[in-house]
């Protein structure tokens, strides 16, 4: 196996001239699992860790810019995770430190798993994702570039460099189910944005189908019924149809995980309990919980 280790993106691009057929290689927490498994045989391996471009973070204007090589024990530092708090929270739940240093957020987009944990907080902030060849460069939405489980669009010799989410936009949650509570892949995730000025809540689930899934329905539905004046939450009849759309949005299957019911109810739970913390954090008070979402 031939294993080209590029220090630009020039080289990068060159190397797959040279091998078109070359399997992209950024923290490698999902690729190298496959390979030791024989499920993979890539007849060349192009490593991104040493590419400049693709490293750490910056401000443009309203948005932050991550390179796609940031890892997720870089997305947990503060001055960064005061920016992008849901994406901070998400990044606590993979994996082991070991994974959390070597894992990339644009690894986990290309690996496009239904489970990716960095994905429904990405879903939820209307990310744009910059994807980069000889030819130029394009801006995809999640949903133009993850089209399927582990599907991408991505064209021969097309790297993943940054994604742009705007900075510090309202509040942000996330909420994930699994066997245990550390190093574990998702039952279900459910990532939750509440834009204060904008009046509009967003919610994404993850897990719960062959993509990433926003709930509009229900987006739609609570945006309107909650007192943004007075920054509170609206009645249990509300609520209780809120966490309805939530659910009636997810697309589940049953497998060795779970099984498909489950998954429908454990979103609505933390969908519910997403939306609580968020209010709870502004004005002190709490949602009881209710028979429904328990």
């Amino acid at each position: 196996m031939l294993v080209f280790l590029p220090v630009s993106l020039e080289e990068a691009f060159d190397a797959f001239e040279q091998c078109p057929d070359a399997q992209l290689l950024a923290g490698g927490t999902d690729f190298m699992v496959e390979v030791n498994f024989a499920l993979r045989q890539p007849p060349a391996v192009v490593c991104l860790r040493k590419v400049e471009e693709l490293k750490g973070w910056r401000l443009d204007g309203a948005d932050v810019v991550l390179g796609a090589g940031i890892t997720y024990t870089e997305l947990m530092a503060p001055q960064l995770g005061d920016l992008l708090p849901g994406l901070a929270q998400a990044s606590r739940t993979v994996g082991s430190p070991q994974i959390r240093n070597a894992g990339t957020l644009g690894g986990n987009l290309g690996t496009a798993s239904p489970a990716g944990d960095s994905l429904p907080v990405l879903a939820a902030l209307d990310a744009k994702i910059v994807v980069a060849s000889k030819q130029g460069r394009r801006i995809l939405e999640l949903d133009d570039l993850i089209v399927g489980p582990k599907r991408t669009t991505l064209g021969p010799g097309e790297v993943i460099v940054e994604v742009r989410v705007p900075a510090a936009l309202g509040s942000q949650e996330f909420l994930k189910v699994g066997t245990r509570n550390a190093m574990v892949i998702a039952v279900a995730n459910v990532a939750l944005v509440v834009d204060w000025a904008g009046r509009s809540v967003r919610c994404a689930l993850g897990s719960v189908g062959p993509v990433v899934i926003r709930a509009r329905d229900a987006e739609e539905l609570i945006s309107s019924r909650i007192d943004w004046a007075g920054r509170t939450l609206p009645d249990d009849g509300d609520l209780a149809e809120f966490t309805a759309l939530v659910r009636s949005a997810a697309r589940p299957i049953d497998d060795h995980r779970s099984t498909a019911d489950y998954r429908r109810h454990a979103v609505g739970v933390c969908a519910y309990r997403a939306l609580g913390r968020v209010f709870a954090n502004h004005n002190g008070e709490t949602l009881e919980r209710t028979s429904w979402a328990s």
